[in-house]
């Protein structure tokens, strides 16, 4: 009796252990850019960096924490419950675009995307920042002061960043579905080639300084 007591118990331990428990996690915390809006799950740009991902680095995950339409502070008030349940190595941080279309303050933005990343490194999670840029047609003003947010927070907080997650094709209509906000099929790779290129580096420099 008492033997079977401790194999259910050790069972139940198990599948109430953590994902994270069975490799390192990276979780993709971003909106409509990430959630595969207009576009099918496997053609979208988290798809293919799993793919690059898991083909190069044994033990590594990916789970789409993204939900279209999301803003900062919408990021900032689920950020905590999402750690806590994925506890995630490295957060792809892929917010920001929903605010500066609707006109939000530069404080508010930069302040909610400053409160996540501190949630992500107290949970000893490293962070990946894409940058954003707006249309010429929201002011000059506006639209550099947007676009500074992103490298002034990869400096203060000393997180790594993608200048732009829409880097060569951002100014190409043929890249854009009808809205002509969202990446189309074709433009998907292109993404995931730019979040590959800094997020490569973040898993080597860690695998390299882990060596004794």
């Amino acid at each position: 009796m008492k033997k079977n007591f401790l194999i259910i118990l050790i069972l139940v331990f198990i599948f109430a252990m953590p994902a994270a428990a069975s490799g390192k996690t990276v979780l993709v915390f971003g909106d409509s850019l990430s959630a595969n809006y207009g576009i099918s799950a496997e053609a979208g740009w988290v798809a293919l960096l799993k793919q690059q991902l898991q083909s190069e680095f044994a033990g590594y995950q990916v789970v789409n924490a993204s939900i279209s339409g999301e803003t900062t502070l919408g990021g900032r008030n689920r950020i905590r419950q999402t750690l806590e349940k994925h506890q995630p190595e490295i957060v792809i941080l892929e917010l920001g675009a929903n605010d500066g279309l609707r006109g939000a303050t530069i404080k508010s933005i930069y302040d909610n995307l400053a409160a996540i990343i501190e949630s992500c490194q107290q949970n000893n999670a490293r962070v990946l920042l894409t940058g954003m840029q707006l249309p010429p047609n929201y002011g000059m003003t506006y639209t550099q002061k947007f676009q500074a947010i992103f490298p002034q927070l990869a400096e203060n907080y000393q997180i790594k960043l993608i200048p732009f997650l829409l880097a060569g094709f951002g100014d190409k209509h043929d890249f854009f579905q009808s809205d002509g906000i969202h990446p189309n099929e074709v433009a998907q790779k292109i993404i995931a080639n730019n979040v590959w290129e800094v997020l490569h580096t973040m898993i080597t420099s860690e695998k390299v300084a882990a060596k004794p």
